[in-house]
């Protein structure tokens, strides 16, 4: 996925960065992890508060190429909010929230 794709993305929440990692990228905001893109999919951060929202929503945890759950707190973009910018805002934001309440 290209950068600018990931940028618009997460154009509700506001300017992100991105770095290359592990085979994939991360995406930060304000200095911190909001999300990561891996074979071509954004996922979005999740903590205990917002995890139940996202498994609520039908999002899945992230798995491995082979497809089990990898233990590690991101989760897919809800389906109803890939083509609904207003909830995508949404979905950022809560992964922002994450990493502020995660953050070291």
């Amino acid at each position: 996925m290209s950068d600018d794709a990931i940028r618009e993305a997460f154009s509700g929440l506001g300017e992100v960065t991105i770095r290359k990692m592990f085979g994939g990228k991360g995406i930060y905001h304000d200095g911190l992890i909001v999300g990561v893109e891996v074979r071509g999919e954004i996922l979005l951060k999740a903590d205990a508060v917002s995890a139940p929202d996202f498994e609520a929503s039908g999002a899945k945890r992230w798995t491995d190429a082979g497809g089990r759950p990898v233990n590690m707190p991101y989760w897919t973009i809800p389906e109803s909010a890939v083509d609904d910018p207003d909830e995508l805002a949404v979905w950022t934001l809560k992964a922002y929230e994450a990493a502020l309440r995660t953050r070291k």
